[in-house]
This record gives structure tokens, sequence and C-alpha cells, in this order.
């Protein structure tokens, strides 16, 4: 059968399969084992994984394989324990040169620990505080703003302020609950008394809604792939890895209600028992907040207390991340949850067929999900007469620290960037002058400065060079150098690579290389791009040349040739 596995390896991973099952979850029983054998050491994996795997019954590979993948596995850990953001916003927030003043401030070089174990320093791509940048987790504790040293030096009082989220629609959506009070969970009583599944699938339907975590693919129709079948699973992926977005992150924290309700909903309509939210490790308030909601809702009934109990009411648990871009995308995040390297998977087989340990598995985003309760209680047509047509609804946008109003915008699609960019953002601060827009993070594109006229959508994004994403804008002034910049998005890139794939595991290296100055005999970007974009696995390797050529094309002139 497709997504099984013969042999001696399928007989291990029935043994993982089974071990899990027995200690009640599937959530990731070894990455649990393995973040307790890391919190007592400051030892590198090799020093601990492998007993890991051997307790569990499994090759020493099996530990040794996600405790390296992973940086949250794979990185020292000393007594103190601090993870520096170097993505994206928080390099244009200071051309990067935090980072240098934290290790100074800290005496220890970033992804080590100190020489007697009480300190350490990991860099991380986005910690959610992009509007406030640049940004550091002291423990869980954040730390924001252009004297981020100082405040872990304890000389200056700790900075972390809450996202501004405002709605620019007259009627949220997604801001429903956090501007408006509205009670998620009342619109999920009614529909289980009152609704069949194929109601709510119906609803989604006509509304239009299409995945906002980058793929766009229409909801409805995931659903009815998976819909029915024995051992369905709903996982809301939390895992908002794309610097300049913290939209999953706001939703997580200030809603929580209206997340799992809509992760309900999604069960109800797909026949789920089983829901699953998967949390990236750098959001510790979100993981908190979503735990404390779960544990809510189960004792008023509204969530099952186990699998066993589950029914209309499905059990819902919530996992926590390791520190990886790319499980974020659906095959890697399902690998992750599973205990293994979260590495992307080639289709077919798709998840709805052969997902999570084999079962049909349905993966949404968090911001898709906060939508669902909205739309069954107002009903689909009310959804879709917003946006435009073919890409309907609301998003939200999320505008970063080189802003004059930083922050997250629900706004309708269709609406031209210029306006987000210039009426709500305020333009750049002091007056500054905008020279290029990354759009929907390492994967989306860049805008010219002078070339904002562009609606929100991802067909005419697109058109462009550029893509949605997450629809995180990070704003670029005359202050950083378009080189910088392109060593930097190169860095990312081969930094993340899962290294599925040889395309993107040596083409991103080689891209780095050549941002570097470094380049082989004969060797050329437009080979490179050409490679990467046709054989690479997923939409990692496939978009990293599409936005660096983006990035090109804003920049004109200072970066000529990297747009061939």
């Amino acid at each position: 059968m497709a997504g099984r596995m013969p042999g001696e390896l399928g007989g291990r991973m029935d043994a993982l399969r089974e071990l899990t099952a027995r200690h009640g979850g599937r959530g990731g029983l070894l990455p649990a084992a393995l973040e307790r054998a890391r919190s007592g050491t400051a030892d590198g994996p090799g020093a601990w994984a492998p007993q890991v795997a051997a307790a569990a019954g499994l090759p020493a590979a099996a530990g040794l394989g996600p405790a390296t993948f992973f940086a949250d596995l794979a990185a020292p850990r000393g007594e103190r324990h601090v993870r520096v953001c170097t993505a994206t916003a928080c390099f244009a927030a200071r051309g990067g040169q935090h980072l240098a003043e934290v290790e100074q401030a800290l005496g220890v070089r970033a992804g080590t620990a100190d020489e007697t174990g009480s300190t350490s320093l990991q860099t991380a791509h986005c910690l959610g505080y992009c509007y406030a940048g640049p940004a550091a987790l002291d423990g869980t504790l954040p730390r924001t703003g252009p004297d981020l040293a100082d405040q872990l030096r304890g000389r200056v009082e700790p900075c972390a302020p809450d996202i501004p989220a405002t709605d620019t629609t007259g009627a949220p959506v997604l801001l429903a609950g956090i501007v408006g009070g509205q009670s998620a969970w009342d619109v999920w009583r009614e529909a289980v008394a009152g609704l069949r599944p194929e109601d709510v699938r119906g609803e989604i339907a006509v509304s239009g809604l299409r995945g906002r975590g980058g793929a766009g693919f229409p909801v409805a129709d995931k659903w009815d792939a998976a819909m029915g079948r024995p051992d369905t699973v709903v996982v809301a992926n939390g895992d908002e890895g794309d610097p300049g977005s913290y939209a999953d992150r706001l939703l997580m924290e200030e809603d929580p209600e209206r997340v799992l309700t809509g992760l309900a909903l999604a069960c109800f309509a797909c026949g789920a028992r089983r829901g699953i939210v998967l949390v990236r490790s750098e959001y510790p308030k979100a993981m908190a907040r979503l735990r404390q909601e779960v544990e809510r809702a189960t004792e008023k009934g509204d969530l099952a207390a186990s699998v066993e109990q589950a029914g209309a009411r499905p059990f819902v648990e919530i996992v926590e991340g390791a520190g990886s871009y790319v499980a974020g995308e659906e095959t890697a995040l399902i690998a992750r949850l599973e205990g293994a390297r979260g590495c992307a998977r080639p289709r077919p087989p798709y998840p709805t067929d052969h997902g999570l340990w084999d079962m049909p598995t349905v993966v949404n985003n968090v911001e898709t999900l906060a939508a669902v309760a909205w739309i069954v209680a107002h009903g689909g047509a009310s959804y879709a007469r917003r946006g435009v047509p073919h890409e309907t609804g609301t998003k939200l946008v999320c505008l970063s620290e080189r802003f004059a109003r930083p922050g997250a915008y629900e706004t309708e699609l269709g609406t031209p960037v210029e306006e987000l960019v210039t009426r709500f953002g305020g333009g750049l601060k002091d007056g500054r002058e905008l020279v290029a827009l990354q759009i929907g993070g390492p994967l989306g594109g860049f805008l010219a400065g002078t070339a904002l006229d562009v609606p929100l959508t991802t067909a005419a994004l697109a058109e462009h060079g550029a893509a949605l994403g997450h629809a995180g804008m990070v704003a670029f002034d005359a202050a950083v150098d378009p080189h910088e910049l392109l060593r930097h998005i190169w860095e990312f890139a081969a930094d993340e690579s899962c290294g599925a794939c040889s395309p993107c595991r040596i083409g991103t290296r080689r891209g780095l290389a050549l941002a570097q100055g470094r380049t082989g005999p004969g060797e050329s970007y437009g080979q490179l791009a050409r490679l990467m974009g046709e054989a690479s696995l997923c939409a990692f390797g496939r978009r990293v040349p599409a936005a660096v050529r983006s990035l090109a094309r804003a920049y004109g002139p200072a970066l000529e040739g990297w747009d061939r």
C-alpha cells in the first residue's frame, strides 16, 4: 500500500506507532523524551539521543535523526538559555548588528554555551515580535527593542509590547473575538446541536475560504477528500515560521477559543474524533493559552477528555514544535508529529489519504481555522461577498517594526498594498524612504517601494514576482545594504533547508556562496535557479530562486544579474 514501508524499517516504524499509542497520544512521544534528555545537559545530541532511542526499543538513528535536525534539540543549553531572532524583520531593524551586541552582552557566541554551562545562546528564525524587533527570548520571557543587549544585561527594564491589532473592515472576522468579544464556543454548541457535518462543509464551500498558510488550497476540497473516513485526524498548523508574520501568534494568544472552535468544527465536518494543534516552541505564551483553553473546554464538555470518549465533540491535544521552518510544510509537520526529522515528503500519497501514521489527515493553518466559526455563524455567502472573486474573505496583514504604525491589520483581500503601507502603516518611521517591501516571508517576494499599486491577492502578486504567503510585510529603507540583504536571504535558505532533496540542500549552499562572491568554474545564478525551481521536492526549494529574482528587480542595478 502507498505510504507504507516494507521490511525492517517498516517494522521499526510499526514499533514506534505501537509505543506511541500505548502512551495515549500521537503527538510525538520520542521528541518529548528527547526534550527531557536534552534539558538535563549541555552536551550535544550524540551524548544522549541514542540512549533515548534505545529505551524506546528503537535504533540509535531514530533518536539522532530528530535530535540533530531540530534546532531546539541540537543547540547547546545552559542554565540560562537565550534565543535571539536573526530573521528578516529583526535584521531590517538594525541591519543585523544586534546579534554581535547580544553575544558581547552575554559573553557567549551564538550556537554555544559558556565553559561553565551557565549561559547559552541560540539564533532563531523569527520569534513573532516583528513589530517591535530586534527580539530575543530569555528562557520564555520576551525582550524587544533597539536596547535589546542592555535588557539582557539587566541594565534597562525589559520591554515586550503586545501585538497592536486593528480591524480595517468595520465587521471583523478574524479579530471578532479580540475587538468584539463574540463567543466562538456558542457557535460550536449550536452547530453540534443543530447542524450536520455536510451543512458545515457546504457553508465553507460557499464561502470560498482558502488556506491562509501560503498554498491557498480550497478548504472545502481538502475536507471533502478526508471526510467520513475512519481515524481521520485534523491538525491545526501553528508552526508560523515566516519572518514578518505574527498573525497566528496573535490568534493563539489572544483568542485561543476561536482557533479551537475552528479546529472542532473542522473535526465535526470531516468526521474526525481527534484534533491536534502544533505550536512552534518560539511561542511559549500561545502554548500556555491554548492548553488552558483546552482544559477549560474539556471541563465544560465542549471537547472530549479522551479519544475513547470522542464523538461529535473531538479530543484535542496541543503539541510543541522544536525549531524548524520547513516543519511548517504539511508533510514535514506530519513527520515531526511521528517523531522523525521534519523533512518534506513526496506527494502522492497526499496527507488526506496517508497522513499521520498513515491515517487520513487534514492540515489547516491556524488563521484558516480562525475564520470557520464566523462563516458558520453568518453563512458562507456573507464571507464570499468580502474580498474579490476567487479570493474571498479577509486576511491578517502584519507590518514590521520599520513602519510608523506596525501591527496586525485585518483587511479584505484585494486591498491595494500601497493603501496598507501608507494609510494603515503610516509609511516608514521618521519619514524614511521605503526602498523595498518583502511580502509573504522568505518564499514570498519583494516589491520596489515605488511599485506598490498591486492588489493584495495571490494572483496579482504573482504577476509581480511576489507571493501572498502569510502576508507579513517587512520594510527596508536605504540604510540596508542590498548585498547584505541578499546574503541574509540565502543564509536563511541554507540554514532552514530540510535536506530531503539534493537540489535544495546543495542549491541553497551554492546560492549563499554566490552571494558571498565565491563562484565555481562556469557557475551562474541562472543555472542554479533553474535547477532549484524545477527539481526541488517542495515549495521551499522551488520558491527561493523566485524570491531572489524579485529582490533583484526591486533593487534594480544594485543587484544586477540576480534576476536572470
